[in-house]
């Protein structure tokens, strides 16, 4: 009795309650479906790029064409038509590395003479020089393009500066004007450089110069000078002045006034020059063709590097990584 009495008296232990099948994690799955929401969200921005990037570049491609279509097969643009003035511009540094150069200059003044319908040619000057092969250069095409078509006459007109090198080139034209104000001449030849001896004598700096060859360190800055190397490089200096003076006299002859400080460097300007006989009168490109030429229509035959070329080749690049950010290649390739 008393183990019944025992074992009502003692609470019975309730079952534990069923547990449902484990499932995943509801955080987890909200954040895959987030995750994979987001994928998509990129993807279709990427993509939206794209076709933004394909558009624009269709719509620059249009806009080169109508700019393409003022522009005839030579590159010339078109000032009126009939019987016209071909303009050859000859503009800033005269050098091969810019776009006054030789090769250019060449071409657009070949294409000029070419022309049917042109009167004449003007050859627009706006230089301070530069080098003098390219000059040399550009003075020789003028006159073998002369020979070669006697029946057109070539005028050079100096717009703010006909020096050095600019100058070169003008006088193979059979006549040259200026502005009252322009600045011409500086018929000479310069050579710049540095002494840095005394400098580093005071920085307490030893130079070491090792060299094959006694002038292999010509004109070195860190070295003393050296008489000699000074008297060689003054005669190149002299003989491309030479060649220089003797281009000059060959293009305007017996019109040069006999001062010899014509050859000594100095400028002057257009209304001073008229004295002097480095130029022939006063006057502008459209004077020109009107007086001279007889007619006021201008056809430029200058080959220079347009903007829009300019443009679509920094856009292209700029397309080019647009494409690779937005397909998500570019952190590969870099």
């Amino acid at each position: 009795m008393s183990d019944e009495r025992r074992a009502w008296d003692e609470p019975a232990t309730p079952p534990e309650p069923m547990r449902p099948a484990r499932e995943p994690d509801a955080l987890a799955q909200l954040a895959t479906v987030a995750a994979q929401l987001l994928v998509e969200q990129r993807r279709a921005r990427r993509w939206k790029l794209v076709f933004r990037i394909a558009w624009f570049a269709l719509a620059a491609l249009l806009v080169k064409a109508m700019i393409e279509q003022t522009v005839d097969g030579s590159g010339a643009v078109i000032d009126g038509g009939g019987r016209h003035a071909a303009v050859v511009e000859l503009s800033g540094l005269i050098a091969s590395s810019e776009s006054a150069n030789a090769d250019r200059f060449a071409q657009g003044l070949k294409a000029a003479f070419e022309d049917r319908d042109a009167a004449g040619i003007i050859i627009a000057i706006d230089s301070p020089g530069g080098s003098p092969v390219q000059a040399g250069q550009m003075y020789a095409e003028i006159r073998r393009q002369r020979a070669a078509h006697p029946d057109k006459p070539v005028y050079a007109v100096i717009g703010d500066a006909g020096a050095s090198g600019g100058y070169y080139v003008a006088a193979a034209a059979q006549e040259i004007y200026a502005d009252r104000a322009s600045i011409v001449g500086s018929i000479g030849v310069r050579m710049d450089s540095f002494g840095f001896v005394e400098a580093m004598k005071n920085l307490g700096v030893e130079r070491r110069l090792l060299t094959s060859g006694n002038n292999k360190g010509l004109l070195d800055p860190f070295s003393p000078e050296n008489p000699q190397q000074v008297r060689h490089v003054q005669s190149l200096l002299d003989n491309i002045h030479g060649q220089f003076i003797a281009a000059v006299k060959e293009g305007r002859g017996e019109r040069l006034s006999n001062d010899p400080v014509l050859f000594s460097g100095l400028i002057w300007t257009g209304e001073q020059a008229v004295a002097l006989g480095l130029i022939d009168g006063l006057g502008s490109t459209r004077s020109v063709a009107r007086d001279k030429l007889g007619t006021e229509r201008l056809k430029d035959f200058t080959r220079r590097e347009r903007a829009v070329d300019r443009l679509f080749g920094s856009v292209g690049a700029s397309l080019g990584q647009g494409l690779l950010r937005a397909l998500g290649l570019d952190a590969a390739l870099r």
